[in-house]
């Protein structure tokens, strides 16, 4: 660790997007299916699945319901690997892959974050716990040679389908892995954090993904023309937010819409919660997050907590490691940006937590000795094990913002300033990154931000020259009062 000091520069943050996957052979070890499973509703999802050419054994089975498409679409084309690692694919399951309800092949209508339902008054009550439990109900009764277990997996989206999975689950599930899960879409995830409107990864995220799909089809993004390389000067032209409508939505998208008007935290955002539905959960839990992941790291530290503190008797563990959005499936992890990991992190996600976690729920292989939490501690490039997160064996300290610039763990006498302030220009507003991009760099959360203190519109606070290696482990709690 290295002796410098803390320097905290306020801006807004937003996010990126990563799928990264392993070039392997498929067609030599699986034989592909494609097949449409009927919901209580009677509304058919499609679903790919995939089955080990080996008939000697019974296998369990991996479930990943997305709405991103489980393509390549055709029984004889074929991914060239297996969701969601080479090493389980290697180690054979039956991998099924599923367009969740109104999205790309499957029928229905697609609803963002379609709420929770607990209680259901009739078949024609769905919801995505109910389809997930209509679905592997169907797989374990018809899918040759399954084992009877089946695993509930996916990363952002797929995570929450994963969570949902989780909630009311089948008995056959017995092991699910909610990663960069989102949870509270309005107070730490994707779209908003702590409340704040994250434009740039809302507008960039919905001019691709939000247009309605009024029947099945294997083409579904689109795009909108920004007309320039430059993102910032593209919400600079854009103005006001009604414009986002005017000039290229023209009411389209509905999710959109609704997040306009819904600026509060309101009963709309309430039901949108999974939290409070994390009860009476009997699979197994590990659930996965990253440390510089700008749209979900509230969703997995929320999710684990929330099920340990509802479920005391559950298996339930949290892997926590130095990753961007999903860089955990990637084949190589070594670094972020300029920041170097020192060894391959997804790689060992993968061997020594990901692939033991599913063998031991659903093979019955090996033994479940995997730690409480699993944690990479960055700048000291190492993973850590925790019978508890936050650990309990660290002391809660106070930062706070002093006078003159100064960060200090010593709070400010009664002689302080009261207060800091600075006049923010709307038509110069802070940007997020010095490179010149529509969208964003993964690498931005550890961009050297240094770019902006010199700004009279970012305040900056910094200790003295620190004498002692200091480690920060659980929860950070900005508390301000701001006034405008």
């Amino acid at each position: 660790m290295l002796r410098y000091s803390f320097q905290l520069i306020f801006i807004v943050l937003f996010i990126s997007l990563l799928d990264a996957q392993e070039p392997t052979s498929v067609r030599d070890s699986y034989v592909k299916q494609e097949i449409r499973i009927s919901m209580r509703d009677g509304v058919k999802l499609f679903t790919a699945v995939y089955s080990p050419k080996d008939t000697t054994q019974l296998y369990p089975i991996i479930l990943i319901r997305t709405p991103y498409s489980v393509g390549p679409y055709g029984t004889d084309n074929y991914p060239r690997s297996l969701r969601p690692s080479p090493l389980l694919m290697k180690e054979g399951y039956i991998f099924v892959y599923q367009d969740v309800r109104g999205c790309y092949m499957s029928e229905g209508e697609w609803v963002e974050l379609r709420p929770h339902n607990p209680k259901k008054q009739s078949s024609r009550d769905i919801d995505e716990s109910s389809d997930t439990y209509d679905t592997v109900d169907w797989l374990v009764k018809n899918l040759p040679r399954n084992n009877g277990r089946v695993g509930i997996t996916g990363i952002s989206y797929p995570g929450f389908y994963a969570t949902m999975g989780t909630i009311g689950a089948h008995p056959a599930v017995k092991a699910t892995s909610p990663q960069a899960p989102i949870a509270d879409d309005f107070i730490g995830d994707d779209d908003h954090h702590n409340g704040a409107l994250l434009l740039t990864a809302m507008f960039d995220f919905y001019a691709r993904f939000g247009w309605p799909r009024p029947q099945p089809t294997t083409l579904r993004d689109r795009s909108v023309d920004f007309g320039t390389p430059d993102g910032y000067q593209f919400f600079l032209n854009l103005g006001p937010l009604a414009n986002a409508n005017e000039r290229y939505f023209h009411n389209e998208i509905k999710y959109w819409n609704e997040v306009m008007s819904h600026g509060s935290y309101d009963p709309y955002w309430e039901k949108l919660n999974v939290l409070p539905h994390l009860k009476n959960i009997t699979p197994a839990v590990m659930t996965v997050g990253g440390w510089f992941d700008a749209e979900d790291l509230y969703g997995p530290l929320k999710t684990y907590a929330t099920i340990e503190k509802n479920n005391p008797k559950t298996s339930n563990i949290l892997v926590m490691g130095p990753w961007s959005h999903g860089q955990w499936a990637s084949g190589n992890a070594t670094h972020l940006g300029a920041v170097d990991f020192g060894s391959n992190t997804s790689e060992y996600f993968q061997k020594n937590l990901e692939l033991p976690f599913f063998n031991f729920y659903l093979k019955g292989k090996g033994t479940p000795n995997l730690p409480e939490a699993s944690v990479f501690l960055t700048g000291a490039n190492e993973w850590r094990s925790f019978e508890s997160w936050p650990p309990k064996n660290f002391a809660s300290k106070n930062l706070y913002l002093r006078e003159n610039g100064e960060l200090s763990f010593d709070p400010p006498g009664n002689d302080a300033p009261a207060y800091d302030e600075y006049v923010s220009d709307p038509t110069k507003p802070v940007p997020f990154t010095n490179q010149t991009v529509v969208g964003f760099p993964r690498e931005y959360m550890v961009e050297d931000q240094r770019f902006v203190s010199n700004r009279p519109d970012v305040m900056v606070y910094q200790t003295p020259p620190l004498d002692h290696d200091i480690t920060i482990a659980g929860p950070i709690v900005p508390s301000f009062v701001v006034s405008t």
